[in-house]
Parts: structure tokens; C-alpha cells; sequence
């Protein structure tokens, strides 16, 4: 699905100079830069949603534990 992406002058610079250099189309350095950035992306907010997340369980109270094991009232 094609999208329209508009970048500053100096990104699209650096990007016809890397084209130029490499030979590769403009659209293959984007593909590139996306696949590297988007995975790096998905990685930190990844890290940051499982930092954020609380992984405290909260024990059950003594009565609970004896109403299910059949030995409290």
C-alpha cells in the first residue's frame, strides 16, 4: 500500500546523496531505514510497556488459602 511521505530538505539531501553513492533506488533506503528504525522502535516500546507493568501478585490472605484447602472454617 503506498504512502505519502514528505521529508525535510535536508533528510531528502542525505537521502539522494546515499542514493547516489550506493546506487540503490530512493524507495529501497526508505524500505531499509523503516525495517531498521521500526524494529528498533518496536523493541524500546516493548521494553518500555514491560518496565512499566506491574508483575506483583498479590499473595492470598491466610483464610483464603485454608477455606480452599479444606482445613479453615
Amino acid at each position: 500500500m503506498p504512502h505519502l511521505l514528505r521529508f525535510s530538505r535536508d533528510i531528502e539531501t542525505r537521502l539522494q546523496r546515499l542514493a547516489q553513492r550506493t546506487g540503490l533506488p530512493k524507495g529501497e533506503l526508505i524500505e531499509r531505514c523503516l525495517a531498521v528504525g521500526m524494529s528498533d522502535l518496536e523493541t524500546q516500546l516493548l521494553l518500555e510497556d514491560a518496565s512499566s507493568a506491574s508483575f506483583v501478585v498479590e499473595p492470598p490472605a491466610l483464610d483464603q488459602v485454608l477455606r480452599e484447602s479444606g482445613l479453615g472454617a
